[in-house]
């Protein structure tokens, strides 16, 4: 199908000025892209004007073979439906954000002794909820300070309830160990009332209260609780010299935008209670050339637009935006949420927006750099293995294991701009000898390439095999039993210095050796990749031991419940002395008959 069977004169000509939303399809019906428009005729009109187009709009153009068009009655009812074409079709000339997470918050639980515990969204809702936080690392700071001042525990019910001793965290003096009452209710419930002012923002209030309770107490010649209270505030001072407090008000995201030749970047930064809570950059792609204003424009219709991200009262923006009416009005019918948005604002406003912009070109740069490195690095690669262009995928595996103990292989992915963690994966190595890496590495390639061979996941260009020689021929064999030929088979293998930088590479077969110079910007890559296998697969394996761990033996014998297991824990202590123990002594336990008993002594010593 030629292009000039779409004709864009007599379909703009035909076109109503009203707003509406318009969708872009290819010659196999693939939709491009969806736009919204206050008037549909001069909106799409401008995509086909002779002269001022961008590079990336003339790509989109050339592309077009049909233009859906969908009246609305509004701007605003325009906008809502093309975020609900976004999100359904996700279409690569739209800017998308990532499907992220929703925001974290701190949930202080209704509870006798309450807890404070980390949650994402409004999933849990018994209690009461703070935030939201701008990533789990400033609610897991804010936590980990709030254990320092106030002691209040931050274990899950669960815990709480089959403590008989306090835990570790009392030890450490980070909670006041209520599961055990070892504090009195009273003191409890006024270290939450505390923990509480202070997630209200209430600070100044807090520092005064606990003042006042230091010289009462010193009064009353409690000099112990007085030197407790005075480390108190001490804390609680130098928490608001880091949290620049300007003024004890103001709720409002601040969002900048900024856009690089090579990427673009979108800093939203959360203000509560007059404090900033923290803050996240956002790297949309970029499809289509477009400004700042149109931009935030996008982002805020994804990011606000489902309900699913907390609202402020006021987003405060680096640029102006053509459709903030619009906006507004899209957030409110589908929130029931009146926001202000404002460009231009003063005084305490002004800091935090030039923080934010501060924080958005710092971010990108970083980003760039980051990239410009990692494109020297991939072309150096490319050099050195005599590709015509530089590989866009690279696999590399690693096993990680304690003495043969839950064995894990990990694959890590490398695309054309670095580490892409969305498409790693970890397996679990089974029926393999305790210790066999080369078993290990080969049932982890087989169930990988073969849905590569399958078609069910894309060829790597490049396969890099840690582990030398030996590891090698496992690839080697692997890939030649599955017919994938076309895989370049990578070896990394430690000199016999086995210092850093003198890595051999078998390069394609074993025969093949290399010796790169430490200053080597391909052996960099090789180093990068190497190690992030190595930091996913002891990262997959402690995962899967601690769970391993945490599944006692005992709940593997047949007619041996909740009770008899704690019966059994109680009178030998661990599973370990159980082993050691004779069947008599196991007849001894409460509960336990002779004859499940010798049940239970076959069980464990049935290997």
């Amino acid at each position: 199908m030629s292009h000039s069977e779409f004709d864009s004169k007599h379909f703009v000509s035909h076109l109503t000025t009203r707003p509406g939303v318009y969708r872009m399809y290819d010659e196999q019906g693939e939709l491009l892209y969806v736009g919204k428009a206050k008037n549909l005729k001069n909106r799409v009109a401008s995509y086909f004007r002779p002269t001022g187009l961008t590079t990336k709009t003339m790509a989109l153009v050339s592309r077009i073979q049909a233009i859906e068009i969908a009246v609305t009655k509004s701007e605003t009812e325009a906008l809502l439906l093309e975020q609900t074409l976004i999100k359904q079709h996700r279409p690569p000339y739209n800017i998308l954000l990532r499907d992220d997470k929703s925001y974290p918050y701190i949930l202080l639980s209704n509870h006798q002794h309450p807890a404070l515990l980390f949650r994402r969204g409004d999933k849990a809702k018994q209690g009461t909820l703070f935030g939201p936080f701008p990533s789990g690392t400033a609610v897991k700071e804010s936590l980990n300070t709030m254990q320092k001042v106030f002691k209040v525990r931050q274990c899950e019910d669960s815990t709480y309830a089959n403590r008989s001793r306090p835990c570790l965290q009392y030890q450490i003096k980070r909670c006041s160990g209520p599961c055990v009452g070892l504090i009195s209710d009273e003191e409890y419930d006024a270290d939450v009332r505390h923990a509480r002012m202070f997630l209200q923002g209430r600070n100044q209030e807090l520092t005064d209260e606990i003042s006042l309770q230091m010289t009462d107490a010193a009064k009353g010649m409690e000099f112990e609780r007085a030197a407790e209270l005075r480390d108190q505030m001490i804390q609680l001072k130098h928490i608001q010299e880091q949290q620049h407090v300007y003024g004890q008000s103001g709720e409002a995201d601040v969002i900048a935008s900024i856009i690089q030749p090579g990427g673009l970047c979108v800093h939203v930064m959360m203000v509560r209670n007059g404090k900033v809570v923290g803050s996240k950059s956002h790297y949309p792609k970029m499809p289509l050339e477009i400004s700042e204003g149109e931009l935030l424009s996008s982002f805020i219709a994804q990011f606000y637009l489902g309900g699913a991200q907390e609202l402020p009262k006021a987003l405060v923006l680096s640029h102006e935006l053509d459709d903030a009416e619009s906006l507004m009005e899209g957030i409110f019918e589908t929130t029931g949420k009146k926001v202000e948005v404002v460009s231009s604002v003063r005084g305490q406003r002004a800091r935090w927006l030039e923080l934010a912009k501060l924080n958005a070109e710092q971010g990108l740069q970083a980003r760039l750099s980051d990239k410009r490195n990692h494109f020297s690095r991939i072309t150096a690669l490319q050099k050195l293995l005599g590709f015509k262009e530089p590989p866009a995928h690279m696999e590399c595996f690693d096993i990680s294991h304690s003495s043969g103990e839950a064995t894990v292989a990990s694959c890590v992915v490398f695309g054309p701009d670095g580490p892409d963690k969305k498409r790693y994966r970890s397996f679990n190595i089974e029926g393999v000898e305790a210790g066999d890496d080369y078993a290990a590495m080969k049932q982890a390639l087989t169930r990988r390439y073969k849905r590569v061979k399958s078609g069910e996941n894309p060829a790597p260009d490049v396969l890099l095999i840690d582990g030398g020689k030996g590891q090698l021929s496992q690839a080697e064999a692997v890939l030649q039993e599955l017919g994938l030929v076309n895989i370049f088979l990578l070896g990394v293998a430690k000199g016999d210095t086995r210092k850093p930088g003198l890595e051999t590479l078998y390069i394609g077969s074993k025969e093949d050796e290399v010796v790169l110079p430490p200053d080597s910007a391909a052996l960099h890559l090789i180093q990068h990749i190497r190690d992030e296998a190595h930091r996913f697969a002891v990262k997959s394996h402690r995962r899967r031991r601690d769970k391993k761990r945490r599944h006692s033996v005992l709940e593997e014998i047949p007619g041996i419940g909740p009770n008899r297991r704690k019966e059994l824990l109680t009178a030998f202590g661990g599973y370990q002395e159980m082993l050691s123990a004779s069947q008599e002594d196991i007849a001894k336990v409460k509960g336990i008959s002779a004859k499940k008993a010798e049940e239970i002594y076959l069980y464990l010593h049935k290997s």
